[in-house]
């Protein structure tokens, strides 16, 4: 079974797959949308970009126009958790083109918004309530919602919300459902804490694994260029000359970090915008949008905000920073190479970040590409630590000695923690072109 047409869903959510313009499925579909037709629970390993939504969210409608449930004041026939709004404005979007020929009714609650619309919208009761868990345990709990009456629980990218500290709003939330329901779980890594909350709320799941859990997109070529920290914002202005690096995100690991890398390309005349917890609603869908249009070229985003972003054709993804938790690099790569595009990340690598580095390859199972001879050896711009910089990283241990570039003999394809040059094959062979501490979101509403 390949084919939606061969899933016997409802003519009119087939219509509305065909005028998408799918007709085969992806792995994740082929395996998980019969077993959850089939009453079972589930648990999803896939990365971003596998086509997760469809394969909890077609069978869910099909699910909902055969049941026998109907809609009750503030009640929810469905509740689909995700960890920002952006995901979860992306989800809704989906459903909401995949039943456009159903009367089914769907609605979203997250934070960052006003609360009135939301709570609006639930008087009547709905088929299908996608929600951050934050903004609904707090309508939950002034009775503006009840989720008695939840036949079916998808928790969508479960271990990005257990980084972002939501457990103890997701156990309370499930105190609120009826054992009696079907749930779905999907994760792109499955760390211990995400196999506990699995265990917690699923019965005898079927376990589906399209990739080797925290593996990243075969399609993504993965580059890392070595780099003074002091130097970063000169080798990203560097690399962004190549106009086949069409349309990019990069990547920071704070917010005030995002907001100056996003200025700096302004200046360059790099039509760029920022996206992270601090921008408002309006001001986040607004850049996203641009940057769906290609009204801008580069998005600059942290971990948190980047969640939901789901944009075709981004060429290449760009690590300004590497991330403290080596899961969040498989999901920032993810973000290029979807529906089955190549694409290409470059990770920019200061001597204080060796170590992250080397979480990540243990992370991936793999070791990952030091480009050599960079067009910054070739126009003599010295790319070597600074020689003021500690020794020390930034997890306390010793990192690998100060090396300085060498624009003679090279080793290609070294180890990343053996590296002898921070030299770097000009990433347009392919490309066309030549700290915060792990925490806890302080606003629950993300």
């Amino acid at each position: 079974m390949s084919k939606f047409s061969e899933l016997n869903l409802r003519a009119p959510v087939l219509r509305a797959i065909e005028e998408g313009g799918y007709t085969e499925m992806t792995p994740i579909q082929k395996q998980a949308i019969p077993s959850v037709l089939q009453g079972k629970d589930l648990i999803g390993v896939a990365q971003t970009g596998t086509g997760k939504t469809a394969a909890f969210s077609l069978p869910i409608i099909q699910m909902l126009l055969s049941g026998e449930g109907k809609r009750a004041a503030k009640t929810a026939r469905s509740l689909i958790l995700a960890p920002t709004r952006e995901l979860a404005i992306q989800i809704g979007e989906n459903i909401d083109a995949y039943s456009r020929y159903v009367h089914l009714r769907t609605t979203l609650v997250f934070g960052g918004a006003s609360a009135k619309p939301q709570i609006k919208s639930m008087l009547g009761g709905v088929d299908i309530l996608v929600a951050t868990p934050g903004r609904l345990l707090d309508l939950v709990e002034q009775g503006h919602i009840n989720l008695s009456r939840v036949e079916y629980l998808v928790l969508d990218e479960a271990d990005r919300m257990l980084d972002m500290g939501f457990i103890r709003d997701i156990q309370k939330i499930l105190r609120h459902l009826p054992t009696k329901r079907q749930t779905v779980l999907f994760s792109a890594t499955m760390p211990k804490t995400v196999e506990q909350l699995a265990s917690s709320v699923s019965r005898n799941p079927v376990r589906i694994e399209v990739a080797p859990a925290a593996t990243t997109a075969e399609k993504v070529e993965q580059h890392v260029l070595m780099v003074p920290k002091a130097r970063k914002r000169e080798l990203l202005a560097h690399v962004l000359k190549d106009q086949a690096i069409e349309r990019v995100l990069v990547f920071t690991r704070t917010k005030h970090g995002a907001n100056r890398v996003a200025k700096h390309l302004d200046q360059l005349g790099i039509a760029a915008g920022a996206i992270h917890g601090n921008k408002s609603q309006n001001a986040r869908q607004k850049a996203l949008g641009e940057f769906r249009s290609g009204e801008i070229r580069a998005l600059v985003a942290t971990d948190v905000a980047a969640r939901g972003i789901d944009v075709d054709g981004v060429t290449h993804v760009i690590n300004f920073e590497l991330p403290n938790e080596p899961e969040s690099y498989v999901h920032r790569i993810g973000r290029t190479a979807r529906a089955g595009a190549a694409g290409i990340s470059l990770s920019f690598c200061d001597h204080g970040e060796w170590t992250y580095l080397r979480d990540i390859e243990r992370t991936i199972r793999q070791t990952v590409n030091v480009l050599e001879d960079h067009p910054f050896h070739r126009e003599g711009i010295d790319m070597s630590f600074a020689p003021e910089e500690d020794d020390t990283n930034v997890r306390g241990r010793r990192s690998a000695p100060k090396r300085r570039s060498n624009s003679g003999k090279h080793k290609p394809n070294r180890r990343i923690n053996q590296p002898k040059s921070h030299g770097a094959r000009s990433a347009g062979t392919k490309a066309g072109a030549g700290s915060q501490r792990k925490g806890r979101p302080a606003n629950r509403s993300r």
